[in-house]
């Protein structure tokens, strides 16, 4: 299991990196396009649509996007489209978590294969928005979610001892929570004197102290943190309304690809709201 997921993980980092590094933003945008196509093709099955379904769902999710795409690029996104987002991400998450497995199980497949296809192609439009802010904005914005989920897992296992979702997510932990947000927090602090140093274009925490000043930032990061353990118990509960280990077998050792991008799903479209 360890070795799959060290060789896959460096043949995702091996097309990753030259396309974050490429001048166009082409390879970029098709990388992670094929990415969420996948994403959806897994949607559509955690849904439990038929198979021919799910092959078309997740080819419509990329085919929409790519056909968008540079509509997206080209044209400024109103901030209130990325607070429509982040709103249904509160609110159906939260009204996702309050039903519990069961009662998420019995309703209707369309309706939750629609709403999760749109989220996707809202996190993808805002992923490759927020690259075009330049590499460090975007990368600032993943830190967020890779320090709180490796902060978390470490100090759940360390200090863990009240249960944060016990029906949905049972190895997860306020106190794991907690310490992923405190990590966060350290990382925004040396984030602000980091980033400016490559001089590369502006990043996260220093725009969201520029416009909020620096009490704003770190409720701000909070809220991304907080948003974070959204995404990741939302699709945790999906799997368990439909008895599903992993979203798939796409990345060998890893699961699928939403097993690795559930916490970006809501941060993404959050942050852009953040930086107005």
């Amino acid at each position: 299991m360890l070795r799959e997921r060290i060789i896959t993980a460096l043949v995702l980092l091996a097309l990753l990196i030259p396309a974050v590094l490429a001048r166009s933003p082409l390879p970029f945008a098709l990388f992670t396009l094929a990415m969420m196509a996948a994403a959806g093709w897994e949607w559509a099955r955690l849904c439990q649509l038929p198979r021919v379904a799910c092959i078309a769902g997740g080819a419509a999710l990329g085919a929409a996007c790519a056909w968008l795409g540079p509509l997206g690029l080209d044209l400024p996104v109103p901030a209130w489209v990325w607070g429509v987002v982040t709103a249904l991400w509160v609110l159906g998450g939260g009204a996702m978590l309050r039903a519990g497995p069961p009662r998420v199980a019995t309703w209707p497949r369309g309706l939750r294969f629609a709403i999760g296809w749109l989220l996707l192609a809202a996190a993808w439009f805002a992923l490759v928005r927020l690259k075009a802010l330049g590499l460090p904005m975007l990368v600032s914005v993943v830190i967020v979610v890779w320090a709180a989920d490796i902060a978390a897992y470490f100090g759940g296992r360390r200090f863990g001892r009240r249960k944060l979702a016990p029906t949905i997510s049972p190895g997860k932990s306020w106190e794991g929570v907690y310490s992923g947000a405190a990590f966060v927090i350290v990382v925004a602090f040396v984030g602000m004197s980091v980033f400016p140093r490559f001089g590369a274009g502006p990043d996260l925490y220093n725009a969201l102290d520029e416009r909020l000043g620096l009490a704003g930032m770190v409720v701000a990061v909070l809220a991304l943190v907080a948003l974070e353990v959204l995404g990741d118990l939302v699709e945790s509960l999906v799997k368990r309304a439909v008895g599903a280990k992993d979203s798939s077998g796409l990345l060998p050792g890893h699961g699928g690809v939403l097993d690795r991008v559930d916490a970006l799903l809501p941060v993404l479209p959050a942050a852009l709201v953040l930086l107005g």
